[in-house]
């Protein structure tokens, strides 16, 4: 699997895995299970590789210097 996750969006994934971890301790009843989706943007991040991106050949891995050297 090649990567195809920047460093910012790594980022944004983790922040958005504990946004959802939280609501483990804010959600009533049974909308705490809710916050194992948690899981699936920071197992993404960890592994820099999104198979959503990878479908729709998205990448945001290295985009910056050098990429568009013509």
């Amino acid at each position: 699997m090649k990567p195809n996750l920047g460093t910012l969006d790594k980022a944004v994934r983790v922040v958005l895995a504990l946004v959802f971890f939280s609501l483990y301790f804010f959600a009533p009843g049974n909308l705490k299970w809710f916050a194992l989706i948690g899981l699936i943007p920071l197992a993404t991040a960890f592994a820099s590789w999104c198979p959503l991106y990878w479908m729709l050949g998205i990448s945001t891995c290295g985009m910056g210097a050098g990429k568009h050297a013509g």
